[in-house]
């Protein structure tokens, strides 16, 4: 395993856009392919920045309502790939597969939502984000080869080691953004258990 791992392509689906541009424009001035969703995909398209539209590596369109738009396997099988793994290379060539090396995610606001007074059950249903956790249970599971961002206010640290590591990142880096993502999913999932509980 390279400590350093480059970062060539990322997948970026945000709910808080925050410092957004900013840090894809980073990402870009380092010749980064960027995969993007939706509002995410829009945001930085008017900003002037080149995104490839996420079902253009699904080969699916994006789906009931945003609901279905990253649960694939060319999404999963690009975080999840051992990258030193001759089988899992073999199945990412036969399957067009690409490597995804960062992947910058923040959940819907659920905790927000249901903190409205106001808040229905339909919209507080509507904020309980599926596929953000389950990239970035991947991309943290795999953090040997891929970085996996979950809060605007990592954006500086990622930049500054790529900067360091001319366009790469480093395992010291993977690993503590990786403990910071597990922490944040095991904050989100007691929220919705709580919520529902107290119904």
């Amino acid at each position: 395993m390279s400590n350093l791992v480059p970062i060539k392509t990322a997948l970026i689906s945000v709910s808080d856009k925050t410092d957004l541009v900013p840090f894809a424009r980073k990402l870009v001035g380092y010749g980064v392919t960027i995969i993007s969703t939706g509002g995410t995909a829009k945001t930085l398209s008017e900003a002037g920045v080149d995104v490839t539209p996420i079902d253009s590596l699904t080969g699916f369109p994006e789906m009931m309502d945003g609901r279905v738009k990253t649960l694939h396997p060319r999404v999963h099988g690009g975080l999840l790939a051992l990258r030193d793994k001759p089988e899992h290379v073999k199945a990412m060539a036969e399957h067009g597969i690409t490597a995804i090396d960062l992947v910058c995610v923040n959940l819907y606001p659920f905790e927000q939502t249901v903190a409205q007074p106001d808040v229905t059950d339909d919209d507080a249903i509507e904020q309980i984000d599926i596929g953000g956790p389950s990239m970035i249970r991947s991309a943290s599971k795999n953090h040997r080869y891929v970085t996996c961002v979950t809060d605007p206010k990592q954006y500086d640290r990622v930049g500054n080691d790529i900067d360091a590591n001319d366009g790469a990142t480093s395992y010291t880096l993977r690993r503590r953004l990786a403990t910071d993502a597990f922490k944040r999913t095991s904050e989100y999932d007691p929220a919705i258990n709580a919520w529902l509980a107290n119904r």
